[in-house]
């Protein structure tokens, strides 16, 4: 199954099903979208990153975040945290369905990683702001595409499918680097929780908040829509009562089976810094 539908990706698809709206903004690349909407009681921001054909940058057409995707998303989340000021923090949701960072001579000429670490600074501090920051994986979430967009979210919650990807690179690259076959790699993945691409391996490491299956993922219907609002509300009140840190993804049951190591590293070093 494909991530796009007719030309259309998928986040496009779940931000105008979400959203009821396009998300186009005037003066703004036709690849980030963004839309304000009474959501669960509340104005809510929507974002996405969608393929742009025509896109100036050749490497930022299918959908990868890129110099004007960074820069422009860290705007429209910046744009919310200074409107907001002292008072109701709206939710912020990043509908996220990204294949890459757009890999190119010009975007690391132009400072690639500038554009992308505003976009991953603008969401922390909105978290940290007191935003609820939640991230909708409904297709491929890779690299420092996702990095850019969506990681920094209090809560991420995903659609259980084949489709949706989690990994810091694509299966042939991976397997080069670690000089394995594609099918190799699979295999690995199974026992070796973070090389899997399979999205319930994922889930196992205490990372997501909520994985959502039975939904088509490619065509939602009406009950589909309805159902992933019910777990984006849900996931935007868990945030509201859970502080602004990223302390659930080591404090979850799934985490303190499969990463004690790592929560053991970091008690460790922890109270090693901490003392006198």
């Amino acid at each position: 199954m494909s991530n796009h539908r007719d030309g259309i990706s998928r986040g496009q698809i779940w931000f105008e099903a979400l959203t009821g709206q396009s998300g186009l903004v005037e003066q703004a690349p036709p690849s980030v979208r963004c839309a304000d909407i009474t959501f669960a009681g509340a104005v809510t921001r929507f974002l996405a990153v969608v393929p742009d054909p025509d896109s100036r940058f050749p490497r930022a057409r299918q959908g990868e975040v890129g110099l004007e995707q960074g820069w422009t998303l860290a705007r429209f989340v910046r744009q919310a945290i200074d409107s907001d000021g002292d008072g109701a923090r709206r939710p912020i949701v990043a509908v996220v369905d990204v294949p890459s960072q757009a890999y190119g001579r010009r975007e690391e000429l132009i400072g690639i990683h500038l554009a992308c670490a505003a976009a991953v600074d603008a969401y922390a501090s909105a978290r940290l702001a007191g935003h609820p920051v939640v991230a909708l994986l409904v297709g491929r979430a890779m690299s420092g595409a996702f990095l850019a967009h969506g990681y920094q979210a209090n809560r991420i919650v995903a659609l259980d499918d084949s489709e949706v990807l989690v990994h810091a690179m694509g299966k042939a690259a991976a397997a080069r680097v670690t000089k394995r076959s594609v099918e190799e790699l699979d295999v690995l993945g199974e026992t070796v929780l973070p090389m899997s691409y399979n999205i319930r391996n994922y889930a196992k490491l205490g990372i997501l908040h909520a994985l959502i299956s039975g939904v088509n993922a490619d065509a939602p219907g009406a009950a589909d829509i309805e159902r992933i609002k019910a777990e984006v509300t849900a996931a935007i009140a868990s945030a509201k009562s859970g502080g602004t840190g990223l302390d659930n993804r080591l404090t979850s049951p799934a985490a303190h089976k499969v990463r004690a190591a790592s929560i053991e590293v970091r008690r460790r070093m922890a109270e090693q810094w901490a003392a006198p």
